[in-house]
């Protein structure tokens, strides 16, 4: 009994102060998970020298519902012919836009873009030219000679994009930002 003659109210046991907690970090963790910021492993080669194998990324879901996807974009999406996986590539292209690849440099709308973080002396195949159709995206590995990229299985639907690559996380000696 307290001083009012009540009976004593018992402080959480720390079982019980435990499970709250984390149940918190749980609901917490699925929120930030589905709606904000997921992280993604790098299985392969195809964005070297800017994202290494193993290298570990955290993108951002909610980019794109604030802003739409622009050219050099590094961007996390579903892979059109099998959406239970996700590729990370740079985004080169936006619907209405006309890609070509002549002597190794990239054209877009007849113009030739610069790709500074292409390596040195990379050499790669003529490819297009190619329209891209509305509400889609031309993807493309910076290692273009070891990459699956829209050359290989074609545009990439709005609806398929998860976020845009904000920080390398893992390993690290290479925490930041990947351009």
């Amino acid at each position: 009994m307290d001083q009012n003659g009540a009976p004593a109210k018992k402080n959480p046991s720390f079982f019980k102060e435990v499970l709250q907690s984390l149940l918190v970090a749980a609901v917490l963790a699925f929120i930030i998970h589905t709606f904000i910021m997921q992280n993604f492993r790098i299985p392969s080669g195809s964005m070297e020298p800017t994202l290494q194998v193993q290298d570990y990324i955290f993108a951002s879901k909610l980019s794109y519902r604030l802003d739409e996807p622009k050219r050099g974009d590094i961007v996390v999406f579903k892979y059109p012919k099998d959406t239970s996986r996700y590729f990370v590539k740079r985004l080169i292209a936006v619907g209405g836009e006309t890609v070509a690849i002549r002597d190794s440099q990239l054209y877009i709308n007849g113009q030739q873009v610069p790709e500074d973080y292409l390596p040195q002396g990379l050499m790669f195949e003529d490819y297009g030219p190619v329209t891209v159709p509305e509400e889609s995206y031309f993807m493309l590995g910076d290692n273009r000679n070891n990459s699956s990229d829209s050359r290989d299985w074609g545009y990439v639907p709005r609806n398929l994009i998860v976020g845009k690559e904000v920080l390398i996380y893992w390993p690290p000696d290479r925490i930041g930002v990947a351009r």
